[in-house]
């Protein structure tokens, strides 16, 4: 089910949104504006999921053993590869 939403856009919008169908991006105005609100919205939660790690990083950041610990493990596991 899909609700209707009276908007209104500025004549540069409706050409951006026309471009874009023109470019195949939807298949008409509506398709392109969902896929828009998708977009914005993915962006936005990756955003803040990296904002999340980041944030981590800086309230903990690193040791040195950490450091080590991450560089055997990577050296353990090339050797166990049988290339």
């Amino acid at each position: 089910m899909t609700t209707p939403i009276p908007t209104r856009f500025s004549d540069e919008q409706l050409a951006t949104i026309d471009r874009l169908v023109d470019a195949g991006v939807g298949q008409n105005r509506s398709d392109v504006i969902r896929q828009a609100v998708e977009r914005l919205d993915e962006a936005i939660r990756r955003s803040r999921v990296g904002n999340a790690i980041a944030d981590s990083y800086r309230s903990k950041p690193q040791s040195r053993q950490d450091d080590e610990l991450a560089m055997a493990n990577a050296v353990a596991m090339t050797e166990a590869e049988p290339w």
